[in-house]
Parts: structure tokens; C-alpha cells; sequence
């Protein structure tokens, strides 16, 4: 697993701030397979807030495991921004987490089409307590190692903008 420094800060800052308000996590991993359940769990202490990770690479897991329609993923693909928000959605469902985080993408080298280009992650975060958020990102110009890192970061990034309400509407 490659992942930098300020990737493993950026983990031990979303572990504090879930441990401060005590709230659980989970994760539901295409393209990183686990790295951002890894990531959190090389923190000590994790487990205080770390409930489980999904690794749903193919789409019967994502189907079978969290709950994904086999319908939204033929119709709209594995990596879509549709996906990606029913895999955070299944994860929060399938799991005491109060906050659960989603990554579909294509890693490559290959799997690319010229509309979902090598590099395009969709990510997803679903709260108990606020509107889920979504993202879509383009890690152009690099290669599998790191656009799998850049997507175990920029997940966190988005878990730590959940747990402090940044980007958030509350549903209540």
C-alpha cells in the first residue's frame, strides 16, 4: 500500500475528530479494495471508531454486500456518481457507522473509456444526520499506485468535511 505522511495525519485527524464526537465509521471500497479501511487502522486506537470496511470490487459484491440495484449499475456503470452514493448509503445501513464513505473508479492502466477516462473516482459520503455529499474526481496522468493513494486521501479529506460539517446540510 502506498500512501504518504500527511495521508496517515489526515487519518489520524478523522480518528480524533470521531473519537471527540464519538461516532463510528465504515468504509465501501471499489478501486482502493480496502487501502482507506488500511489507512485508518494504522492508527492506534482505530477501533474506537472504526466499525468496518467493505471491499466490494466486483459488482455482485457491491450488489450482494451493500445493497446496490444490479439495475443502477448496468444502467448507469460500477463507476458512476449513482453507485457510488448507493454504496455509501449500503454501508451506513450494513454497519453501526454514523458516518460511511464510498470509492468507485478506474485505477487502470486500462479500463478506460474516453467518458470515464483512467483516473475518474466517484466518492460518496452518508450520515445518520446530515445530507450525503458527493464528489467526482480526475486523477489524470498517473499511474494505478497513486491515483489510488490520491483516492484514499481525498476520501478522508472528505470524512473530515463531514464530521465538521463543512459542505453539509443538516436532514433534521
Amino acid at each position: 500500500m502506498y500512501v504518504t505522511m500527511d495521508t496517515i495525519e489526515l487519518a489520524n485527524q478523522v480518528l480524533e475528530i470521531a473519537r471527540e464526537h464519538d461516532y463510528k465509521l465504515a468504509t465501501a471500497e471499489s478501486c482502493t479494495s480496502g487501502m482507506i479501511s488500511a489507512t485508518l487502522t494504522e492508527i492506534p486506537g482505530a477501533s474506537v471508531s472504526f466499525d468496518r470496511g467493505f471491499a466490494t470490487y466486483s459488482n455482485e459484491a457491491k450488489s450482494e454486500v451493500l445493497g446496490v440495484p444490479a439495475e443502477m449499475i448496468k444502467e448507469f456503470g460500477a463507476v458512476s456518481e449513482e453507485v457510488a452514493r448507493a454504496m455509501a448509503d449500503g454501508a451506513l445501513a450494513h454497519s453501526n457507522a454514523d458516518f460511511a464513505v464510498s470509492v468507485t473508479g478506474i485505477a487502470g492502466p486500462g479500463g478506460g473509456t474516453q467518458e470515464k477516462p483512467v483516473g475518474l473516482v466517484h466518492f460518496a459520503v452518508s450520515s445518520k444526520q446530515y445530507t450525503q455529499s458527493h464528489n467526482k474526481k480526475i486523477f489524470a496522468a498517473m499511474d494505478r499506485e497513486n491515483v489510488r493513494a490520491a483516492t484514499v486521501e481525498h476520501a478522508i479529506i472528505m470524512l473530515i468535511e463531514a464530521m465538521t460539517q463543512k459542505h453539509f446540510i443538516s436532514t433534521e
